[in-house]
């Protein structure tokens, strides 16, 4: 059976490697079926390219998966039309953060054949099988479906303990060559940047936060250096990007990669996401050994009756120590405030815009977002519980029609008392951040016209 995985453009210039459709690729091909990639997102195809390429080329399976978010589901919509529109319509098969929580709704707005729910790797190879041998799929944990204008919905699989068994992702299907050019925080320009996945699933519950699958199950550090030598040996990558949801689950996971990377000189920049509270100096000192330069932060509030409702299992407190120790040690800190969650206020936005104008470091342009209740999160079944969301249908149509504009308004303030704060807390932290970055570019001319400076490189954007 021929399989294609479609890329979808989001109309970045530099798009990030699609690393969850790279192990389906693997474990594909790892079972025998010849796979094959459509980069939408590389040659920034428009839609009907994909109804031309399908036509062109014919397939057994296609295979797409998206997260939840506006700009997503209008795109998942011309993605499905386009593949709809083909002659010889292959099997249709979906997947992601973006269906898995509302499958039915999914499966009759898409006319999708599957909706894999969850992790992939174990169920699409269950799937493909049934599908060639013309077997029923009504056993099949992990998936819902569509038999004409009827949907069902299978149990939810559980997760794969050993994720160490998984094959490492089929890199050489995708066009590396471009992904490695992707910028993170604090690379160089002559720094080759590549995702890994260190661990999958997060040990905390935020009340924003929509997650696939239950538990956190932690890859080996043996898997991960292995993984990075690859990268280093086969595409030349200097800086890792770890893109799970929690790199820093605990001082001791922590110490271990670190020790590890220390051991194997892997001799490598990488960022992560991290934990405030494990954020302590002998830990933070490791990690800045080890090659790390950035640090991805879910602050989201600085204000702990709002911490307490997220369930964020922060305290100001420990945000505050956790930020000055990881600035003190030279590691740059990521800072994701939002704003509107239950019964917030002006008040707390206020303590966000402080928190921010006081520990920025000026390494990234810093703003305030709106909190948004994705289906699936405890925030979307609050939301409907108290009448302020419809559904599924009523969110992706009505309600999210942009991540910087409100879906839902879990605040006191009116809309447009919403609004207005937001707008004013993020001119002062944009006019805060291009004041700076004034400033240390009349210090570069200074220093070039003034004092002769022959090290001078020009005014680059990377």
């Amino acid at each position: 059976m021929r399989v294609c995985l479609i890329v979808y453009d989001n109309e970045s210039y530099i798009h990030w490697f699609p690393i969850g459709l790279a192990y389906i690729g693997a474990v594909l091909r790892q079972n025998g079926y010849e796979v094959v990639v459509y980069s939408q997102d590389v040659n920034h195809w428009d839609d009907e390219h994909l109804t031309e390429y399908l036509n062109e080329n014919e397939f057994d399976i296609v295979c797409y998966s998206t997260i939840g978010g506006y700009y997503q589901y209008k795109k998942l919509l011309n993605i499905s039309k386009a593949i709809n529109d083909v002659k010889k319509r292959p099997v249709y098969i979906l997947g992601g953060h973006g269906p898995t929580p509302e499958p039915e709704y999914f499966l009759k707005k898409t006319l999708a054949d599957y909706i894999v729910m969850g992790e992939g790797e174990e169920t699409i190879v269950e799937l493909l099988e049934a599908i060639g041998s013309k077997q029923p799929v009504a056993h099949i944990t992990g998936i819902a479906y569509r038999v004409g204008q009827k949907t069902y919905v299978n149990p939810r699989r559980d997760t794969i303990k050993d994720i160490d068994s998984l094959p490492l992702p089929a890199y050489d299907l995708f066009p590396v060559d471009y992904y490695r050019l992707l910028r993170m925080p604090n690379c160089e320009s002559t720094d080759f940047v590549m995702p890994v996945i260190s661990g999958r699933g997060c040990p905390f519950r935020c009340n924003f936060c929509y997650r696939m699958d239950e538990g956190f199950r932690m890859r080996s550090v043996d898997s991960i250096v292995e993984e990075i030598q690859f990268l280093k040996a086969e595409y030349g990558i200097t800086y890792i990007a770890f893109g799970d949801e929690l790199l820093m689950s605990s001082e001791k996971r922590t110490e271990e990669i670190c020790n590890a990377f220390i051991r194997k000189r892997l001799n490598v920049k990488w960022d992560c996401n991290g934990r405030l509270n494990y954020a302590k100096p002998p830990i933070l000192k490791l990690m800045k050994e080890a090659g790390c330069v950035f640090i991805n932060y879910g602050i989201e509030s600085v204000d702990d009756s709002t911490l307490r409702v997220m369930k964020k299992c922060l305290t100001v407190k420990q945000i505050e120590r956790g930020i000055e120790a990881t600035l003190q040690t030279g590691i740059s800190p990521g800072f994701n405030i939002i704003f509107g969650n239950i019964d917030e206020n002006l008040n707390t936005l206020q303590k966000g815009v402080d928190f921010l104008l006081k520990y920025d470091d000026h390494s990234q342009l810093r703003n305030i977002r709106p909190v948004t209740p994705y289906p699936g999160s405890d925030l979307y079944y609050y939301a409907i519980e108290k009448g302020l969301l419809a559904g599924c249908e009523d969110f992706y149509e009505n309600k999210h029609r942009n991540s910087d504009l409100m879906a839902v308004n879990f605040t006191q303030l009116s809309d447009e008392e919403f609004y207005r704060s937001l707008y004013n807390a993020n001119v002062t932290l944009f006019n805060n951040y291009y004041e700076k970055l004034k400033q240390k570019n009349e210090k570069v001319m200074r220093s070039l016209y003034l004092d002769l400076d022959d090290s001078f490189r020009g005014f680059r954007h990377t």
